[in-house]
């Protein structure tokens, strides 16, 4: 397997408005170099203590995105590397985004969660608690953390119609969110949903951010 051509092949199929997030997760350093090669800066982790390793042993003008579940402990450990924050699902998380990037001086993008999918194992802020979170109104007051837009993860299935319909509902809600909320905000305006198996799906349904691993990298070496 070309993991260049394979990343090629992907990158022919977005368009120039959506950014290619190659998700790196349990793949080493040497694979990532290659695809930074050839032109590839945006990554994907989802674990602090692989970012934190591979960091240190690659070009620091990569940009770094945290895709995996984040607990509030873990918050100190990663941001000085990364760039943005998938995976926001509470106010208490981003709060303490916001306290722990103060020390590096610089400003994080942070996407919220939304729970689109019918398996209720995956994490996510429902529509209604995030606009119960925003009508609080205290995330104005955050200096770091901003919140640059959404992100929603589809159901793990075959039914095409079940997978279009969650991005659509995402896409409708970001459209609502920043109507009502973040109208004078050009910084909300990133749709993070679509991976390997759906991320064509996710295009055509209005993602800016798609998250791509297994079809460029492989199956994960765990």
């Amino acid at each position: 397997m070309n993991i260049s051509d394979n990343l090629h092949k992907i990158k022919e199929t977005l368009p120039e408005t959506v950014k290619l997030v190659a998700v790196s997760k349990f793949h080493p350093v040497e694979a990532i170099q290659k695809l930074y090669d050839n032109g590839q800066r945006v990554f994907g982790e989802s674990r602090m203590q692989e970012v934190d390793l591979k960091h240190s042993q690659l070009p620091q003008d990569i940009e770094w995105h945290f895709i995996g579940h984040l607990q509030t402990n873990k918050v100190k450990a990663i941001v000085p590397y990364v760039h943005t924050i998938h995976s926001v699902d509470s106010w208490k998380l981003l709060q303490e985004i916001d306290k722990q990037v103060t020390s590096v001086n610089k400003r994080i993008c942070c996407l919220l969660e939304i729970h689109i999918a019918e398996e209720d194992s995956k994490y996510g802020l429902s529509f209604d608690t995030c606009r119960q979170m925003l009508d609080e109104g205290l995330w104005k007051q955050l200096k770091y953390a901003y919140i640059g837009g959404v992100m929603g993860m589809a159901t793990f299935t075959d039914n095409v119609d079940l997978i279009r319909t969650e991005f659509r509902s995402l896409k409708l809600f970001y459209d609502e969110l920043k109507t009502d909320y973040f109208h004078d905000f050009d910084s909300f305006s990133e749709i993070s949903m679509g991976m390997s198996d759906d991320y064509e799906i996710a295009v055509e349904e209005g993602a800016t951010i798609v998250r791509v691993g297994s079809s460029i990298f492989g199956q994960r070496e765990y």
